[in-house]
């Protein structure tokens, strides 16, 4: 394993084209829910133990060889919203691309052809981790930073908070991100002798409906 490897696709420079995408914080300020760091706060710990879970074990449970498709099955149904399920499918193309470039793999070459649309992006996240030789913890670590810096970073231009209040935000989550990708891990081994039903299905469904009205806004900053 290569903790370089961690880094650089932990990196939000790398060209996943998550950055965007505000992780619903578009919706959120509009709506008033996100006025300052407070309620910054506030909207990225409900994403970390909501889809910041789902999203941490689908992309665990990837690394540990779990079956695309039924990973990706199980990542529809726990997208209710065709707007997210969309955007997710969208990034996980992105992902493919520069996964394969970057660490070239006969996985991640079979996962183009298999989803030429795109897969969900925890699935390819888990994969592409793989790939680059990585462990189920980190995958889900990966995967549960982009669920609250994704909304940290977009909340920086929407609102101009201030980028060092946005990043102590980040810092005070650490605690319960570890504790979060440890949960997404146990979910995913479960996984492995139970199936894709044992991996967590925590719902947000404000970020659905938000999502929703934000794909019909007819000028927006964010893609979600």
């Amino acid at each position: 394993m290569s903790r370089a490897a961690l880094l650089v696709l932990a990196d939000g420079r790398f060209p996943a084209g998550g950055h965007a995408h505000s992780g619903g914080a578009e919706a959120a300020v509009k709506a008033g829910r996100i006025t300052d760091a407070a309620t910054l706060e506030h909207f990225c710990r409900g994403r970390l133990h909501t889809t910041g879970l789902v999203a941490a074990s689908l992309a665990a449970a990837a690394v540990l060889g779990l079956p695309t498709p039924e990973l990706d099955a199980a990542a529809d149904a726990r997208t209710p919203s065709p707007a997210l399920r969309t955007a997710a499918r969208r990034l996980g193309r992105q992902l493919v691309r520069a996964a394969r470039a970057t660490w070239p793999s006969p996985e991640l070459d079979a996962l183009a052809k298999e989803f030429p649309k795109g897969a969900h992006q925890p699935v390819v996240l888990g994969l592409t981790a793989r790939a680059a030789g990585l462990e189920p913890l980190d995958a889900a670590y990966c995967a549960l930073y982009e669920s609250v810096s994704g909304p940290a970073t977009a909340t920086v231009r929407l609102l101009s908070l201030d980028p060092f209040d946005a990043t102590g935000v980040l810092a005070r989550l650490a605690p319960e991100l570890d504790r979060v990708a440890d949960r997404a891990v146990v979910a995913a081994r479960r996984a492995l002798t139970e199936g894709v039903g044992a991996l967590p299905a925590a719902s947000a469904p404000l970020l659905e409906i938000g999502a929703q009205a934000h794909a019909a806004w007819p000028v927006r900053l964010f893609a979600s």
